[in-house]
């Protein structure tokens, strides 16, 4: 799927993969995220734990088609 949103907005605030790890309210791991930000394909499930944790870390707002250029 090629490089997906959610890289650079990582890149933009300076978050690493282990800051998502650690914000995150649910059990996640690193290969999760560096597989949301390469674009491999990802369940449904998964791009919500990242996107909730990117959301802890930012206290922000983002949807899912924020940050992937695809669907579940």
């Amino acid at each position: 799927m090629g490089e997906q949103p959610v890289a650079a907005i990582l890149a933009e605030h300076g978050l690493k993969a282990n800051d998502l790890v650690k914000a995150s309210a649910t059990p996640m791991t690193h290969k999760m995220v560096k597989r949301a930000c390469k674009g491999r394909k990802l369940t449904g499930n998964t791009m919500r734990i990242v996107r909730d944790a990117l959301n802890l870390c930012l206290s922000a707002k983002y949807g899912l088609s924020d940050l992937f250029n695809y669907k579940p």
